[in-house]
């Protein structure tokens, strides 16, 4: 998928369910979200998206804080719009991978989901920086970098300091 094609998923799916909160709009959606406790170890697992006989279910670690599960649980809403024929249980153990294109289109995804091209227009004006920024957004910077991407395609220019790779969330706390 493209960037463009992703950014436009996002609009639709928040026209239709009048959501861009992930809980709120899961919950819109009819996607069963679980937390449970799965560690805060390096490697442990984050969340991972399973669909069987039509239903969809994300679980997300109840470990990490809140700020880092609003951001797994819009990735794995992303998986669950853009990837729907992905039915393989458990994907998320082997799903950050740098070479990984899904991954890559669920983390677009969820920066364009979590943050408004306002709102990061509006912190980078406060004369922040791009790490004060992404700190006042209340997302970790590798998305910020997705959002730029996101934005640059939309003819912004915007700058980031950092290259994300798909597989950042891997070692996320």
């Amino acid at each position: 998928m493209t960037i463009q094609s992703i950014s436009e998923e996002v609009r639709r799916i928040q026209k239709k369910y009048g959501e861009s909160d992930p809980f709120r709009l899961a919950q819109a959606m009819k996607i069963i979200v679980v937390l449970k406790p799965m560690g805060r170890y390096k490697g442990c697992c984050k969340g991972f998206y399973v669909q069987h006989r039509r239903i969809k279910h994300i679980t997300i670690n109840s470990d990490l804080p809140e700020v880092i599960q609003r951001v797994i649980l819009a990735h794995e809403i992303a998986h669950s719009v853009l990837h729907a024929n992905i039915t393989a249980a458990f994907h998320e153990f082997t799903l950050f991978d740098d070479t990984d294109r899904q991954e890559y289109e669920a983390n677009l995804f969820a920066a364009e989901l979590l943050l408004s091209d306002d709102c990061v227009l509006n912190a980078l004006n406060e004369d922040q920086f791009f790490f004060q920024a992404a700190k006042a957004l209340y997302v970790p910077a590798e998305l910020l970098d997705f959002k730029f991407r996101v934005m640059k395609r939309k003819g912004y220019k915007l700058e980031s300091p950092i290259v994300s790779h798909g597989n950042f969330l891997k070692t996320i706390e």
